[in-house]
């Protein structure tokens, strides 16, 4: 699948794929939704919203309230690439919260997931 089709597909559709990561390694729907807050900006309403609605993924970060700046600080391997290495700036977001939900569904401590 290109890299552009992936953007074109609405959050809604992937996000239900990060809650069940969680879920089966004993995390809940909560944590996702608080790491996709804590990355984005959203509230958890507005969050709620573009999981109801057909939001792509390139819009749902193109219109983030607020990137949280201490995103820059995620780094490791998602899918054999390294996270802080990927050059698109969008496939580079969309990789920090696949990393953020590995992390999560590791056992990681929400502190360090959140990097406080």
């Amino acid at each position: 699948m290109s890299g552009h089709r992936v953007f074109k597909m609405s959050f809604g559709k992937v996000y239900p794929a990060y809650v069940a990561k969680a879920e089966k390694k004993g995390r809940t729907q909560a944590e996702v939704d608080e790491i996709i807050c804590w990355h984005t900006g959203y509230s958890q309403k507005q969050l709620e919203k573009i999981v109801a609605s057909e939001t792509d993924i390139e819009t749902f970060f193109a219109k983030a309230p607020a990137l949280n700046p201490a995103r820059e600080l995620i780094t490791g391997v998602v899918c054999g690439v390294r996270v802080e290495a990927v050059e698109d700036p969008l496939m580079r977001e969309i990789r920090y919260l696949d990393k953020l939900v590995d992390e999560l569904a590791k056992g990681k401590a929400m502190e360090k997931i959140l990097r406080s």
